[in-house]
Order: C-alpha cells, then structure tokens, then sequence
C-alpha cells in the first residue's frame, strides 16, 4: 500500500497584504525625499562652479593683458597694485543676475626688465578666490608703437 504524502502547493495566492503596501510606500517615500535633500547642495555647487569658470576666464584674460603690455619695451611698467571690477556681461549697468568680480593686479620688480606679476579675482560671497602668479620680461619681438 502507498501513502500520498500532501505536498505544498508551489505558489502562494493571497497576493500582497496591507502591511507589506504600506513598507514599501514607506521605503519610496524615504528615497524621494533623500534625493530632494540633495538638491540645494547641488544647485550650492552648480552656483559655485559657474562662478569659478567665470573668475578663470577673467583670470587668463586679464594676465595675457598685463603680459603683452610688459613685453612691449615702449610701455613704462609701473610696480604697485591696481583694484579694478568687471562685470561678467561687460555692461556698465546693473543687469539682473549679472555678477562683479574684483581684480587685483600687483607687479613687483624682480630685476631688471623682470617683473612679477600676481593676480587675485574675488567674487561674491568668496574673499579667497584664485589667485595666479608669472614672471614677464621685455621681448624685442612685442615693440609695437614706439
């Protein structure tokens, strides 16, 4: 004689219960709002970068000037510093969302027809900012206008 053992049925058809719901709207709800948090961060350093990209390309434009102004032989290069504000649109007025940066130009004699030439750009809400140094001597091959 054999006995039939019972076997388990292989699925289970009661579907999903009312507290099994309710964990998972609780572990989506818990996700979005961690994404949200992150959100002022990323705008914070999204600002942060646009004003850096800006201060750079001041930054370059503003040593290539001084460069090509002490290379030229003709020109009387005066040691101190200079503070100058740039606005990024290049307008004189004030323009919504527009930025101003401070520029701070010092040349220092390093010897003769030698000079060290440092350069600071600050922006709002940033009194560091970047700063570069290079060492400019006279070139014969720049003399225009003399």
């Amino acid at each position: 004689m054999l006995i039939q053992i019972p076997q388990k049925p292989i699925c289970n058809n009661r579907g999903i219960s009312m507290i099994e719901v309710l964990i998972a709207m609780f572990l989506t709800s818990v996700a979005v709002l961690g994404i949200f948090s992150l959100q002022a961060p990323a705008l914070k350093q999204t600002a942060r970068a646009d004003y850096l990209g800006r201060a750079a390309e001041i930054l370059q434009n503003q040593i290539e000037t001084t460069e090509a102004f002490i290379m030229n032989p003709c020109n009387t290069v005066t040691v101190g510093t200079t503070a100058t504000s740039i606005k990024m649109s290049g307008m004189a007025g004030t323009i919504a969302g527009d930025a101003t940066y401070n520029v701070s130009t010092t040349i220092a004699s390093a010897g003769t027809n030698i000079w060290k030439v440092t350069i600071t750009v600050t922006w709002p809400m940033n009194t560091v900012g970047i700063t570069t140094n290079v060492m400019v001597s006279r070139q014969e091959f720049f003399r225009v206008g003399c």
